[in-house]
């Protein structure tokens, strides 16, 4: 298993992470377990800060709480002087009930609801990032019926094809995301906004997809955006002052992973803007970038412990945990790749080839394909790395099983920042 941030191995051969052992924190907070190196966030958060700048490009670095959002990781964001990106009712309350700036968060949604525009329009976020005509005509309403004004990206489908998986691509020409930039009606659509006393045009928002390797796919994207850009211009007359390139950036979680260098991917984007808006002869748009995955993915680990181990008529070795799919969905769902060890035995060199699956019923239900370990024993904890992004914000009580704690872990010490769930939690609705 790869390791990562303040990831290390102890002289008792224990998993470490943030200076906490891990064997330690599977005893004090039970499994499953998520782990979040909180050190490794931050330092991620500080990497897109000091890279995606320039003297001659305004820029923002929002971060896309979908991969994952709680009150404590708000704060993180905050802190760290990054802002927000959410695309629900419910992560717009959570950020606002933890004290989150609302100019600094954008609101997107390809359905947003009446209610959640309301909720966005009334808080003053910074920035909504409108999927669709009809949304247009219901910002419109709402506005007119509160007498504010909303400040708007309109998302743009460039028909770019991203070399990812198909549930995470974005801008095909069937994509469900935005207008597409080749409809006949775009122009219309754009002089219907300027038109409206009530909606402030700033520019356009694009997003390619998710767990994507290729920089030349963005370099693509930032040459079909500028140009539609400058097209829009002469057409509508406007100014574009705002592009918005999304995120997707793809991380390691597992041999055959090959991100990109950040640091010179996010000049290298910084000059390749400037250059081509200089050929456009048009003016730099305020850049921004939505990195999520990035950010978290790699500073989470889920701790799990081992409840039986299994060899089938059939050949194959099983190893039982006492999770499954409903804290991490990703591999059912994506058929995603994950790394795991034994916590509490990292010095142990693998002697057998198991596969790690859950306790739910399905035999869909599995964690890591395919993993050399030692011969694992009933009570050893094992460690998946990379969790950080799109486990605890999919998780589920399929099988009415409780979602784990989420513990912060730096320096030596722990908190937990969301409770494990009770079966009493999950009948709390119940009628």
């Amino acid at each position: 298993m790869k390791l990562f941030g303040t990831m290390e191995i102890n002289e008792e051969g224990h998993l470490v992470i943030g200076k906490c052992d891990t064997v330690d924190l599977a005893e004090e907070y039970g499994t499953p377990l998520y782990i979040m190196d909180e050190q490794l966030i931050r330092d991620r958060c500080r990497l897109f800060r000091e890279n995606f700048k320039s003297e001659d490009i305004k820029t923002e670095v929002i971060y896309a709480s979908k991969a994952f959002l709680t009150l404590a990781m708000c704060r993180l964001i905050e802190e760290e002087g990054l802002s927000l990106d959410v695309v629900s009712g419910g992560e717009l309350y959570t950020a606002l009930k933890a004290g989150f700036p609302a100019h600094r968060i954008h609101m997107h949604g390809n359905n947003k609801s009446r209610e959640e525009l309301v909720m966005a329009i009334e808080a003053g976020v910074g920035r909504i990032i409108v999927d669709n005509r009809y949304e247009l005509d219901l910002i419109e309403d709402i506005c007119k019926s509160l007498d504010k004004r909303a400040c708007i990206l309109l998302r743009l489908n460039p028909g770019i094809e991203a070399d990812t998986h198909d549930y995470i691509k974005t801008t095909k020409n069937d994509s469900k995301f935005g207008e597409s930039i080749y409809d006949e009606n775009i122009f219309h659509i754009i002089n219907r906004i300027i038109k409206s006393p009530y909606i402030d045009l700033k520019g356009f928002h694009s997003h390619i997809g998710s767990q994507i390797f290729q920089e030349e796919t963005y370099y693509e994207l930032i040459n079909i955006m500028l140009d539609f850009a400058k097209k829009a211009s002469q057409v509508c007359g406007i100014r574009v002052e705002e592009l918005n390139l999304g995120g997707g950036f793809g991380v390691y979680y597992a041999k055959g992973d090959k991100p990109f260098e950040l640091e010179v991917f996010l000049k290298n984007i910084l000059e390749k803007v400037k250059n081509k808006s200089g050929s456009l002869g048009i003016d730099i748009p305020k850049l921004m970038i939505e990195p999520g995955r990035t950010i978290v993915a790699n500073a989470g680990t889920t701790l799990y412990r081992v409840g039986t181990v299994k060899k089938t008529y059939g050949g194959k070795n099983y190893v039982f945990i006492d999770g499954g799919m409903n804290d991490n969905p990703r591999t059912s769902l994506y058929d995603a790749q994950y790394e795991a060890a034994l916590a509490n035995r990292m010095d142990e060199e693998g002697q057998n080839v198991y596969t790690i699956t859950g306790k739910c019923c399905e035999s869909g239900d599995i964690i890591v394909k395919n993993v050399s370990l030692p011969n694992p024993r009933v009570g050893d904890i094992v460690a998946v790395s990379t969790t950080g992004a799109y486990n605890y914000s999919m998780s589920s009580n399929y099988n009415r099983l409780p979602r784990p704690a989420v513990v912060f872990v730096k320096d030596g010490k722990s908190r937990c920042v969301v409770k494990r769930e009770t079966y009493e939690d999950i009948i709390r609705n119940d009628i």
